[in-house]
């Protein structure tokens, strides 16, 4: 056994857990507190599982699974990035490069290079696995905001162009599933008012 790789393992195992307080601007349904970043990967893994039927491209579940299960730890460090918000989304990506450098080299070389190059895989959005996981990344939220009544909506006021235009990509994963959420998530929200309605809902994003 190699005392030292283990010890780095467990060492990145226990820095993980801080991962749990990193909270997150969704609500969770019943809307009586908002979500962290490890129950958004929790319940994102699990949905890929049982949606990779709907993907676009055959997708390594596995592989998929991991990338959404690793891709927000750097948030440990760089905080989560409300997705509206264009300020934060200014300097999003340095501080997420910067936290990926600390974290990642916490672990052994080998399995810290992999790791490195699956959350890097998920960012460049440029395989099967990282379009749907981009697409799972996109629908939990919906999903929740939907059914708690398009409350984080409705509280910011938020507006159907910023909704496609954070979703522009997330047919690429699945049209299924992007259709679905258009008109299970998105259109009862407008016509009850959770939503502002500035654009037509299927106008397509540039």
């Amino acid at each position: 056994m190699d005392e030292k790789r283990l010890e780095q393992q467990i060492a990145f195992c226990r820095e993980i857990d801080k991962e749990k307080f990193i909270g997150r601007q969704t609500w969770l349904t019943g809307a009586t507190r908002k979500e962290n970043d490890a129950e958004h990967a929790w319940h994102m893994a699990v949905m890929t599982v049982l949606l990779s039927e709907y993907a676009n491209e055959e997708i390594d579940v596995l592989r998929t699974m991991t990338m959404l299960l690793i891709h927000d730890l750097v948030e440990i460090y760089a905080g989560d990035t409300y997705a509206y918000d264009e300020e934060g989304k200014k300097t999003q990506k340095r501080r997420e490069l910067v936290a990926a450098d600390r974290l990642f080299q916490m672990l052994p070389e080998d399995q810290g290079k992999k790791f490195r190059e699956i959350w890097e895989e998920f960012e460049a959005e440029n395989t099967p696995e990282s379009r749907f996981a981009r697409t799972m990344d996109n629908l939990q939220p919906m999903m929740l905001n939907a059914a708690t009544d398009g409350k984080s909506w409705a509280d910011r006021g938020i507006r159907l162009s910023q909704i496609l235009g954070r979703n522009k990509n997330t047919a690429k994963g699945s049209e299924v599933l992007w259709e679905y959420a258009k008109e299970n998530f998105l259109q009862p929200n407008l016509e009850k008012g959770r939503i502002v309605e500035d654009v037509p809902l299927n106008e397509q994003n540039k």
